[in-house]
């Protein structure tokens, strides 16, 4: 008998249902499978929700006031059993600084990148769709941006929040409003690789037969934008949002380490590590822990990106 007479026919039945299973399997499916095989990108996830754990968690153990508690007799105490930590210059203890500090910083890179990434996509989908003096007016505005330094329209935007002391009331939170004006000028600064990202890839997609299908069938252009077009680009756009968090986070700590950043008495991880500049060998530990915190969101963050980025890309074989 031939090999094909002896082949069991349930056999070829299960391979043809599982060929048709990985044909029905969605983008999503597909790209989840392989961030899953990505470890460093499971790692990161590990270690981001650590951080989650510990900034939230932390609250339960220590208030928002014993973080800021004065107490000058136990400033510059070395790490204990008291203060794990240490204590800072005002005798402030360093681990609740940490825990609330980390809120701020991880609330400023969340909510910084909502704003880019919402002025990205809306200017990169209305300057590639519409095309024309719209397209070259958006992207000459977009240019001029990108041939600033980032730094320095950082530090000229945030010069102005230096002496602001005022609070503002935050679910229940008394928040410096520097914390404000540091998400908004991040968020609006952070927008135009993506849109130049997003608008190449609407250039391509406006061109492709189902777009062409639905303006023939009379689809309005918003709803073309927002039915076809976005969910092509969503690959992208997570990506970039997700690495965006760790570069928002490393922005808000150097411009607060330079003194341009969240004010008293507001914590965050960057103005923990400004209060330590001047005692840097003397104190080592009053900038090892937020340091070592940044490094580790930061890590864990860029580990998520790399594996986002591997799980969507169309050419990958993982």
């Amino acid at each position: 008998m031939t090999d094909m007479m002896m082949s069991d026919p349930r056999t070829s039945v299960i391979k043809i249902k599982k060929q048709e299973s990985r044909k029905a399997d969605s983008v999503w499916r597909v790209a989840t499978r392989r961030f899953m095989q990505h470890r460093m990108a499971v790692v990161g996830v590990i270690l981001i929700a650590s951080m989650v754990v510990y900034c939230v968690g932390g609250a339960a153990l220590y208030s928002e006031k014993y973080s800021n508690e004065v107490v000058l007799a136990d400033k510059y105490q070395a790490p204990n059993a008291a203060h794990p930590f240490g204590t800072d210059s005002v005798g402030r203890d360093l681990l609740a600084r940490t825990i609330y500090g980390g809120q701020i910083s991880l609330m400023i890179g969340v909510i910084s990148v909502i704003i880019s990434i919402t002025l990205g996509t809306l200017i990169g989908v209305i300057s590639g769709y519409f095309g024309g003096w719209i397209d070259s007016l958006l992207m000459r505005f977009t240019e001029a941006l990108l041939s600033i330094p980032a730094l320095v329209l950082l530090l000229l935007f945030s010069r102005t929040l230096q002496g602001n002391t005022s609070t503002i009331n935050v679910l229940g939170r008394q928040l410096s409003a520097s914390v404000v004006a540091i998400v908004v000028i991040i968020g609006i600064l952070g927008w135009m690789q993506l849109a130049r990202i997003v608008r190449s890839l609407v250039l391509s997609l406006k061109e492709q037969e189902f777009i062409l299908a639905a303006t023939t069938v009379g689809a309005t252009s918003w709803r073309i934008i927002f039915q076809h077009i976005l969910p092509n680009c969503l690959a992208p756009i997570i990506v970039s949002a997700t690495l965006g968090v760790g570069t928002a986070i490393i922005t808000e700590a150097y411009l607060s380490f330079l003194g341009f950043g969240v004010m008293a008495p507001t914590a965050t991880w960057g103005n923990i590590l400004n209060s330590a500049q001047n005692q840097l060998t003397q104190y080592p530990w009053m900038w090892i822990a937020p340091s070592i915190l940044i490094i580790i969101t930061v890590l864990a963050i860029n580990f998520i990106g790399d594996g986002l980025r591997d799980a969507f890309d169309p050419r990958s074989t993982r």
